[in-house]
C-alpha cells in the first residue's frame, strides 16, 4: 500500500502514492488528516479521496466505516506503460527497459474482487488511473533467490494518461467487450477481451456478486452468465 507508519510513528509514502496525490490534489484540499479515526489521503469538501495502489482487501474495514457517513473516491493506478529500472544497492542507475506488459482498466477487477459487497454502496466511486510508471529494482541482496537477490524498491509515477470513474456496478459493464454474447462464459470474455482466463474469472465473479450479471445455466462445465437489470 502507499502509506505506512515508520519507526518514529509518522506517515511515510512510496513514490507512486505520493505522485498520484500530488497530481490529483488541488488548492484548498486537506492532506493526511484524520477522519473518524483514519488518516485520509485527500479531503475535498465533503468528499474523502483515498489512493490505494494495491491490496483493496486490507482496507475493507476502513472503507466500510467511512462509507457510512462520507462520500469516498477510491483511486487505483494501473500501469498502461511500464519501464523496468535496475539500480545498485545505493541507487546508482544500471539499466532501463520497457516492459512488454500493458495494463488496462479491466485490470481494476483484480482488486475489486476483494470488495464486491461494497461496490453497491451509494457513497463509493472507484477510479482507475491509467499511468506510465517506472518499476525500480535494486541489487541489494535482499530479494529472493529466484530474483538473484534483487528486490523491488519502488514504483515511480511518470504520467497519468487517463482516468475512468465508476459510480455504480452497472458502470463497470462499459468495460466489457461490446460484442460479448448473451449469455456468455468466462472463456467468451477472455477471448473477446484478449484477457487471461484468471482475470476473466475475477471479472465475472465480481459482477455476479454485485448483481449486475447473473448465472443462468451451464455450457458444458462452464457457467453461463447474462447481464441483468442495471440495479446500480
Amino acid at each position: 500500500m502507499g502509506i505506512y507508519m515508520n519507526e518514529i510513528g509518522t506517515l511515510a509514502e512510496k513514490s507512486l502514492h505520493a505522485g498520484i496525490k500530488e497530481w490529483y490534489g488541488r488548492s484548498g484540499d486537506q492532506f493526511e488528516v484524520q477522519v473518524d479515526g483514519f488518516f485520509i489521503d485527500i479531503v475535498r469538501g465533503e468528499q474523502l479521496i483515498e489512493i490505494q495502489t494495491r491490496h483493496f482487501g486490507a482496507m475493507k474495514h476502513k472503507l466500510g466505516r467511512l462509507l457510512e457517513h462520507h462520500p469516498v473516491l477510491l483511486l487505483h493506478p494501473i500501469a498502461q506503460e511500464k519501464w523496468i529500472v535496475r539500480e545498485t544497492a545505493v541507487g546508482q542507475p544500471i539499466s532501463r527497459r520497457k516492459s512488454p506488459k500493458k495494463g488496462q482498466a479491466l485490470d481494476l477487477f483484480s482488486e475489486l474482487m476483494r470488495i464486491p459487497y461494497l461496490l453497491r454502496h451509494p457513497n463509493l466511486v472507484v477510479g482507475a488511473l491509467l499511468t506510465r510508471q517506472e518499476e525500480v529494482w535494486r541489487d541489494d541482496g535482499q530479494g529472493s533467490w529466484r530474483r538473484k537477490g534483487w528486490s523491488l524498491h519502488d514504483h515511480r509515477l511518470l504520467e497519468v494518461v487517463g482516468l475512468h470513474t465508476f459510480a455504480t456496478p452497472a458502470d463497470l459493464l462499459t468495460l466489457l467487450p461490446p460484442d460479448l454474447p448473451q449469455p456468455f462464459t468466462t472463456r467468451h470474455l477472455a477471448r473477446l477481451g484478449k484477457l487471461n482466463l484468471n482475470l476473466a474469472q475475477r471479472i465475472t465473479y465480481t459482477l455476479a456478486r454485485c448483481e449486475v450479471v447473473e448465472q443462468v445455466g451451464k455450457e458444458g462445465r462452464s457457467n453461463l452468465y447474462r447481464v441483468g437489470e442495471r440495479k446500480g
